[in-house]
């Protein structure tokens, strides 16, 4: 797991990667360069459906704008605050001080762009939509605050700020090829089946010390940058990290997540972890302390709670900890059954 999140990489040693943004400037116009996600298919583009590019080959779309449209100025700007929150907003930030340190794309890799590597691809295309933790209808805006109070552990940046309209128009941008409804192949994150048992912190604590504390540290507390301001590699716990109310503190998420994309050089299509050992590097993190986030507004509809929140009340007489590691297939068994 070692480059979980990682903040920064050299160009070179990301060509070799399915999605990747190039931002250069050339005779006075910006040119924005995408692995694009999707193409249509023109027999099944009536009927919303999209033909999926393999994630080894995805097909390059180049768009170019003059230097000073204010759209792309504005689009350039929003990646360029997911690739460097926390040169931007973070605690010794140039515009704001509203998150830990950590940067967006810690969680949503390569800007947001990575085949399975918790994207943007589907934003725009599927919100706004209606979200069972808040038992409401959210737009891109109150998801992009989520993220900041929650896997940041900071506060939402204003609604009406050029920061939130910037990220806004970056996701928008990813995403608008892809038709409203649809979820492109490579998209998200990965669903791990789940294991027969409850996965176990005290395997994932080995598995943690040989393939990931020489990134994230010994005590998860990443390696910070020479600027002082951002992480080379990110906290996976303790105080700079995300916080209790966050998607990756699910384990089934953040199983998902280091399957397809760690330790360094893994992909969906070559992991180098098995099933097995995700699910147990996810309880061994996530079983480490962390900020804890007030979440007595969430999920007012408790049988609409995931099965691996957590946190109680539930809806079934299983415990905490048998919804925070497992094993979990009883608890879909007993849910199937009513």
């Amino acid at each position: 797991m070692n480059n979980l999140r990682k903040s920064r990489s050299p160009v070179a040693n990301r060509m070799n990667r399915t999605l990747m943004i190039l931002i250069t400037s050339f005779l006075g116009s910006a040119v924005l360069v995408v692995m694009s996600p999707a193409v249509f298919s023109s027999d099944k583009f009536g009927a919303n459906h999209l033909k999926a590019d393999t994630l080894a080959g995805a097909q390059t779309k180049v768009i170019k704008h003059t230097a000073d449209t204010d759209e792309m100025k504005l689009i350039l700007y929003g990646k360029d605050l997911i690739a460097n929150t926390s040169g931007y907003l973070g605690p010794k930030g140039s515009v704001m001080h509203i998150s830990n340190g950590m940067n967006c794309q810690n969680c949503h890799l390569d800007a947001g762009t990575r085949p399975m590597g918790n994207n943007y691809w589907a934003v725009y295309s599927t919100y706004p939509k209606y979200r069972a933790r808040s038992a409401s209808k959210e737009t891109i805006v109150k998801r992009i605050s989520d993220c900041f109070e929650r896997s940041l552990n900071g506060k939402k940046p204003d609604s009406s700020s050029r920061e939130m309209k910037a990220m806004v128009a970056y996701m928008k941008w990813i995403g608008k090829d892809v038709p409203k409804g649809v979820v492109p192949k490579g998209a998200g994150i990965s669903k791990l089946a789940y294991l027969d048992r409850a996965a176990a912190p005290n395997t994932g604590s080995v598995l943690y010390k040989e393939k990931c504390a020489v990134c994230h540290g010994a005590k998860g507390q990443g390696i910070i940058n020479t600027d002082g301001r951002s992480f080379i590699y990110p906290p996976l716990w303790g105080n700079q990290s995300y916080n209790d109310g966050a998607g990756l503190y699910r384990i089934s998420t953040f199983a998902g997540f280091v399957k397809d994309n760690m330790p360094f050089g893994a992909s969906h299509e070559n992991p180098i972890l098995t099933d097995e050992q995700a699910w147990d590097l996810a309880a061994f993190v996530n079983a480490q302390p962390r900020p804890h986030k007030d979440q007595v507004n969430d999920w007012k509809n408790v049988s609409e709670k995931p099965i691996d929140f957590p946190f109680g009340p539930y809806a079934d007489t299983f415990p905490e900890k048998q919804h925070k590691y497992g094993p979990f297939k009883p608890i879909v068994s007993a849910r199937t059954v009513k």
